[in-house]
């Protein structure tokens, strides 16, 4: 079954009304799209209409996991997510692909959650430049993770990151096992 095509114009609010008229009019002369969407994601314009669309074309169906549920992802995955993602955002451009991390020890305690991660690089150069001056830069990674880990079990998480060389590890199949990924070859 074929379906609708829409066209969603972005970034709508840096752009004057008449020049995004003619380039929807333009863009639906040669596609035909059954609907057209101006939005703003910075100011949020047009996002509930096109929300409310996509809402509308989903398909009934029973829930694959609880309602509550945010996600069908093992806690400890999402865990290392957030901490390579804050690890990236403090050092994309001294460490962009050499580093990975894993969930070693998830405690259950009464006072929240004990999280053990490894944060694997391969080399002592990059080890050092994750560590920063004095521990800074792991420092801020590691509290920027534990809020944003914390915010998402909703309950106090209690973050410990270590950081070590493991020579190619990207190289090691067992790693992309532990990803759910076959690895390539």
């Amino acid at each position: 079954p074929t379906r609708e095509r829409v066209l969603i114009l972005n970034k709508v609010d840096l752009v004057k009304r008449d020049t995004l008229l003619a380039l929807a009019a333009a863009a639906n002369e040669g596609a035909r799209f059954s609907r057209t969407f101006m939005v703003s994601a910075l100011t949020g314009d047009g996002l509930p209409a096109l929300m409310d669309y996509f809402a509308g074309e989903m398909p009934e169906g029973h829930w694959l996991y609880p309602e509550d549920q945010m996600t069908d992802l093992p806690l400890r995955w999402l865990a290392a997510e957030i901490t390579r993602e804050k690890l990236m955002v403090r050092l994309h451009e001294e460490l962009p692909y050499h580093s990975t991390v894993e969930t070693e020890q998830w405690t259950e305690t009464p006072k929240g959650v004990r999280i053990e991660q490894t944060i694997y690089v391969e080399r002592e150069s990059q080890r050092k430049i994750v560590l920063g001056k004095g521990g800074g830069t792991i420092k801020a990674i590691s509290t920027a993770a534990r809020l944003e880990i914390s915010e998402f079990l909703q309950r106090p998480a209690h973050l410990f990151l270590f950081v070590k060389v493991r020579e190619n590890w990207a190289d090691d199949p067992e790693r992309y096992r532990e990803m759910g990924i076959e690895f390539p070859r």
